[in-house]
């Protein structure tokens, strides 16, 4: 069983940055990918990136690619979502989640485990 917790959301205006965290226990963290996921008021959730847990390579929906970063730290068992340039639309509920690199890592039915998410509010 693993357990996700995130942090680090919170209000932040336009044009500025957040860094989330995920810190994880149980399971073999290094092994597993590692989604971010977000949703906002009244819409659907959606995949922001992933990183996956063999080679560390990364992957970005197209509204978040060249602003938000996404990395891990195995020792730590965290993984990091770093966000810049917030635009008001950036503006969800973020939550990590993960999964045993089955692939398919842009859709959040193949993730086995999720933190409860943290507020992200971008003001205009």
């Amino acid at each position: 069983q693993v357990q996700l917790v995130e942090s680090g959301g919170g209000l932040v205006q336009a044009g500025g940055s957040l860094r989330l965290s995920c810190a994880a226990s149980g399971g073999t963290f290094s092994s597993y990918t590692m989604g971010w996921f977000r949703q906002a008021p009244g819409k659907e959730r959606v995949f922001v990136g992933a990183i996956s847990g063999s080679d560390s390579r990364t992957y970005y929906a197209d509204s978040v690619k060249g602003r938000f970063t996404i990395s891990r730290d195995n020792a730590k068992r965290t993984v990091y979502l770093q966000m810049n340039s917030l635009k008001p639309e950036d503006t969800a509920v973020y939550s990590c989640a993960a999964q045993g690199d089955r692939g398919w890592y842009y859709i959040a039915r193949f993730y086995d485990y999720w933190g409860q998410g943290t507020q992200v509010t971008v003001s205009s």
